[in-house]
């Protein structure tokens, strides 16, 4: 099985490519301030879940990579709702979607890290 087949990967991977949409769209002032830091913190969600199953015959560390994914992921909620509460990001339609998938993307790699720590296998 490859990282590509896990669910939690396929959303990271979405929801990288919507904020580096939405991240382009900002003010001029914002794309190297919090635009590109909400930009590093969701890129790096979706990285840690690869480098977690890169090393999940290892279980600390596959449990680290996934914490440090839910750490990122909380850190692009952070500085979603920065750029909403701030006024650079106006569309509320866009940011409720998007914060919707973050929440969700989070209890997701939440109930991830639970079912590697409890039944944790080396896989075949």
């Amino acid at each position: 099985m490859s990282y590509r087949k896990l669910e939690i990967w396929q959303e990271a991977k979405g929801v990288v490519i919507d904020i580096h949409h939405m991240s382009l769209a900002l003010p001029k002032f914002e794309l190297f301030e919090t635009g590109q830091q909400i930009r590093r913190s969701s890129k790096s969600v979706r990285s840690n879940i690869v480098e977690g199953y890169g090393r999940r015959y290892y279980k600390q560390e596959f449990v680290r990579f996934i914490i440090f994914a839910l750490a990122s992921n909380d850190e692009t909620i952070d500085h979603l709702d920065t750029l909403f509460e701030t006024g650079s990001l106006t569309d509320e339609i866009f940011y409720n979607r998007l914060k919707e998938k973050l929440e969700i993307l989070g209890k997701k790699l939440n109930n991830f890290l639970e079912a590697v720590q409890k039944s944790h296998q080396s896989p075949k």
